[in-house]
């Protein structure tokens, strides 16, 4: 009982973290006291539920606790006496009560943790923390830094909203000045649930829907934007493969190897159709160009056929809107498709100081190394791959093609890369 309370536990707080917090930070007008309510409503379900047992109406549940927890807290506080009333006034609306014409309480909570007042660091983790439900730990590793660190992060990020006066609503007239960290936060909020730094576990398959489900609801908020459009294409091709990432164990297989049959053909068909309604709109941008690459794979029948040059074409249109070193390795991949290993290679090195840490770097060029007979070296950068990657089905993938005891299939070129 304990272990499946646990679950539905963390499913319920996933789901409805967001709509908690944002709700109660729309009627106290105080994000800090909500965010803490409702962390504090968790705590007391993983401390009844397993003993109690579940609640018919969980997320009915939380909701209930966490006003509670904000009046026992405004209780404490002089300045609470206002805010008790009105609470008191205006009660909470049952989950999934919210009229169709309202935005989101989730789309108001991430605009106000993707200020421009904050920094992109505290943007990431506010979001993470408070819009998605991840504990401080679980943010921590993907930060990879300490519990402490991101502790700190959030706690100054919340004085910042506060001292700042960052108002709990939508940004009117500036929606588009405000566009781009929002994309980013949900871009980063999606590739931590695709390919997960968590230790103990490959993927999260929620926290890419939520991200997905985000996007679609700013997309509809911002029908006329191009690169909401882009981003939501991008992510439904990514989950519409999801279920030929991963072998009955649990490990990479790679995007040649993966079982076309077991893509979800109509939904590539759909954020395709997505990525055209963005391209109609006239304004290209670096998240439609990621999934038109992904486009070019989703409708090639096999790995072989692929349209490699018009990869690399899209990558070298790419850098002018996102030159940074992790683009011009994932590049990398199909330069050495056109144009051999030994190109893609003399490519790679340039990039070692910038990525000497990222593990994709090293795994990267293990690959090309391979692929010239330089056995020995590819085996020295398999090795520095590994001390690096935290991932487990990265880890697995790599020792397969070292020989270690961790299986996998053997790889004729970098893991499926990440968004």
């Amino acid at each position: 009982m304990a272990d499946s309370a646990r679950l539905r536990i963390d499913a319920t707080f996933r789901h409805e973290a967001g709509r908690l917090v944002g709700a109660l930070t729309r009627l106290l007008g105080d994000f800090d006291i909500a965010e803490e309510a409702v962390q504090d409503a968790l705590v007391e379900a993983v401390a009844r539920w397993p003993a109690e047992g579940i609640p018919e109406r969980p997320a009915a549940w939380l909701q209930r606790t966490a006003r509670n927890r904000a009046i026992d807290r405004l209780r404490r506080e002089a300045k609470g006496r206002e805010k008790l009333a009105l609470i008191a006034a205006d009660p909470l609306r049952e989950p999934g009560a919210v009229p169709q014409a309202e935005p989101d309480e989730r789309l108001r909570l991430l605009f106000l943790c993707c200020h421009p007042a904050l920094s992109p660091d505290a943007q990431v983790a506010l979001t993470l923390r408070a819009v998605a439900g991840l504990t401080t730990a679980e943010i921590a590793s993907a930060f990879l830094t300490s519990e402490s660190t991101i502790s700190q992060r959030i706690l100054r990020a919340k004085r910042k909203v506060a001292t700042a006066g960052i108002p709990y609503r939508m940004p009117d007239d500036q929606l588009a000045h405000r566009l781009p960290p929002v994309l980013a936060v949900l871009y980063l909020m999606f590739n931590e649930g695709y390919l997960t730094s968590h230790a103990d576990e490959p993927q999260r398959r929620w926290l890419q829907e939520e991200a997905e489900e985000l996007a679609e609801l700013l997309t509809r908020l911002m029908p006329r934007e191009p690169e909401p459009l882009g981003l939501l294409a991008l992510m439904r091709m990514h989950l519409a493969r999801s279920q030929a990432r991963f072998d009955g164990a649990g490990r990479i297989v790679r995007l040649r190897d993966q079982d076309r049959g077991r893509w979800d053909a109509a939904a590539i068909s759909g954020a395709i159709r997505l990525l055209r309604r963005a391209a109609s709109l006239g304004r290209p941008g670096p998240y439609q160009i990621q999934a038109a690459i992904l486009a070019v794979h989703a409708e090639a029948p096999s790995w072989d056929v692929t349209d490699w040059p018009q990869i690399v074409a899209l990558y070298d249109l790419l850098l002018r809107y996102d030159d940074t070193p992790v683009v011009r390795l994932n590049r990398l991949i199909a330069v050495a498709a056109v144009e051999g290993p030994q190109a893609a290679l003399a490519q790679a090195e340039p990039l070692a100081g910038a990525l000497a840490c990222y593990h994709l770097f090293h795994a990267t060029r293990a690959e090309l190394l391979r692929g010239l007979g330089r056995d020995a070296e590819a085996q020295a950068a398999d090795r520095q791959a590994l001390r690096l990657a935290g991932n487990p089905a990265e880890r697995a993938l790599i020792s397969s093609r070292l020989g270690d005891r961790c299986p996998g299939p053997a790889m004729a070129h970098p893991p499926d890369p990440r968004p």
